[in-house]
């Protein structure tokens, strides 16, 4: 699977951390809103499911991208994976792959957050280098 890191400094803490975890388990609800609130910035709308029954193991995020797609994005301990084309739905027929992380599934999914994502990195280092000299 593909990974990625977030650009900005606030992003870089690990999802695991900001999860709890129930004995062996991770409190998927939990992890799904820390991978909203570390993407917001690239996407136009984004948010964890209230319609769509979440467990510990299984969390459903709505995500609309730049470009005006919508999407019901499925977290388990396996990833993320597309499971359907529409907000708070799971399409039995959409298989699609998982992956490891957030950025590498929007990156997959939309131009707009790559755009996003490297002006938020240019932003980044050029703040870095003003704050060096």
């Amino acid at each position: 699977m593909d990974r990625d890191c977030p650009p900005e400094e606030s992003l870089t803490s690990s999802l695991d951390e900001d999860c709890v975890v129930l004995g062996n388990v991770k409190d998927m609800s939990l992890e799904a809103e820390a991978v909203v609130k570390d993407v917001l910035f690239a996407v136009d709308e984004m948010h964890v499911s209230q319609s769509l029954n979440s467990a510990s193991d299984v969390a459903y995020i709505n995500v609309e991208t730049r470009e005006g797609n919508r999407y019901c994005v499925e977290l388990t301990e396996a990833g993320l994976r597309v499971v359907a084309y529409a907000f708070n739905q799971v399409d039995e027929n959409v298989n699609t792959q998982y992956h490891e992380t957030v950025y590498s599934l929007l990156n997959k999914l939309s131009p707009g957050y790559r755009e996003a994502f490297g002006n938020a990195l240019l932003q980044r280092l050029e703040r870095l280098k003003q704050n060096g000299q």
